[in-house]
């Protein structure tokens, strides 16, 4: 394999007193918890978009980061795309990567030339992945760069724009069903508003349903028979996106009768735009059934936008997967890092500091979301707080026994309640936390 990385050596783990900032304090890889092994638990994943791509550029200024990758060709690029993203995962230890399909190859002319281009790059991808094992979690189509999608894809007004993401639909699904994808993903980057004044929003709303329909039979058609995902996200680049949080997607899914073949791909940045924690999210998802995947990266809370950060908030990490480890934790989802350096760290090697820093995290975030798990007191403390939902009259609510009317006369024979409510001690329960986070 040519290596793009040659001062880079594979990572390994040293443990927390090593100051060694290319070597894992955390994560490590083949250490049992809760019964996994991290690697199986958290099933990291590469970024093609961010990783390959990104350059650091801005809406005030061009990038700063060369992603040329030694290419003259927008095919010798593709090309040597592969084989970087290929070298970074196996220095890194990483078994998955999640791509748009314009990450892979950029566009041409023609929708024919582009497909036969993506083709040809996507067979050097095969042959990585014969060589070397990795695996593909999920695909997607970046419908949302090109002008021709400045309206939407599948919400456009242009019924022409429509057919036209269909087929790039069409050809990522076919795409990823070949590199053993388990996973696609759509994201609205474009399909939401600007104001409602030009927008017929039920037509919409009903058109995206409508083409991702058509992607969940054509996916299935083909031998697809992973989760599809939506990202939810509440704005940036449109004013307000129809995905908007976890809440909305799920019930836009439940309205179309496609809850059967979607999950939700939850992203903390996006769960800080529309004024969530990363937590909530995914709280919202498991216990609608929808936990599917996660783009795992951190956003700043001084900023209104989506600065994609590699994770460094440990309570977020831990929270997250606590979360993930009471789901059971991923069926065909993963945690892809959706995270680029930020624009002043530019050189190329900062790609190994930023992943060993985000991988880091979640692992940390593991082993005290398992210690939080196994040391009972919070779990504990919440089923006390909602006990009286297991017995007399809150069984009955809960089992159709009780209705209004024997309610009512439940309440008028106990009178004043107010001493049944207990206290919260949320601040009892976060100095717990600390404890465990500090004592680990």
């Amino acid at each position: 394999m040519s290596e793009f990385f040659s001062s880079i050596p594979k990572i390994q783990y040293e443990g927390k007193t090593s100051k060694n900032p290319l070597a894992f304090k955390f994560y490590n890889p083949d250490e049992v918890i809760a019964g996994k092994t991290m690697r199986e638990t958290m099933k990291f994943a590469l970024s093609w978009w961010h990783t390959m791509c990104g350059a650091g550029a801005d809406m005030f200024g061009s990038g700063t980061t060369d992603k040329n990758w030694s290419a003259s060709t927008d095919e010798e690029r593709s090309r040597n795309k592969v084989l970087a993203a290929f070298e970074i995962m196996e220095k890194l230890g990483i078994d998955y990567f999640c791509f748009h399909d314009r990450d892979v190859s950029p566009d041409y002319a023609t929708l024919a030339e582009s497909n036969a281009a993506l083709d040809k790059a996507v067979e050097v991808i095969v042959e990585m992945q014969a060589k070397t094992g990795k695996k593909c979690l999920w695909g997607t189509a970046n419908c949302f760069s090109h002008p021709r999608y400045m309206s939407g894809a599948g919400t456009s007004p242009s019924a022409d724009v429509f057919a036209f993401a269909a087929a790039q639909i069409k050809k990522a699904l076919e795409i990823t069903v070949k590199l053993g994808g388990n996973g696609y993903v759509f994201w609205g980057g474009r399909e939401g508003y600007e104001t409602l004044l030009n927008t017929n929003m039920g037509l919409e709303l009903d058109n995206m349903a409508r083409l991702m329909r058509l992607a969940v039979n054509y996916g299935r058609s083909i031998g697809f028979t992973g989760d599809f995902y939506v990202e939810p996200k509440p704005k940036e680049p449109t004013k307000h996106q129809y995905d908007f949080d976890s809440a909305t997607v799920i019930g836009f899914l439940r309205k179309y009768g496609l809850d059967k073949d979607f999950k939700l791909n939850i992203e903390a940045n996006h769960a800080t735009l529309a004024m969530h924690t990363f937590q909530h999210e995914l709280r919202v998802a498991r216990d609608n059934g929808m936990f599917g995947s996660i783009d795992a990266n951190q956003g700043d809370t001084l900023l209104g936008w989506d600065t994609d950060q590699f994770p460094t908030n440990v309570y977020d990490t831990t929270l997250c997967m606590y979360e993930v480890l009471k789901a059971g934790g991923f069926t065909n989802g993963g945690l892809n890092f959706d995270s680029k350096a930020r624009r002043g760290s530019f050189a190329l090697d900062d790609i190994f500091y930023s992943y060993i820093s985000g991988m880091d995290a979640f692992a940390l975030g593991l082993r005290i979301a398992a210690k939080i798990i196994e040391d009972g007191r919070i779990d504990d403390f919440v089923a006390k707080r909602y006990a009286s939902w297991g017995t007399g009259i809150g069984a009955d609510i809960i089992n159709g026994k009780a209705d209004l009317a024997a309610l009512e006369k439940y309440a008028l024979e106990k009178g004043e309640v107010i001493g049944s409510v207990t206290s919260a001690r949320q601040e009892m329960l976060e100095d717990i936390m600390n404890n465990i986070m500090f004592t680990l």
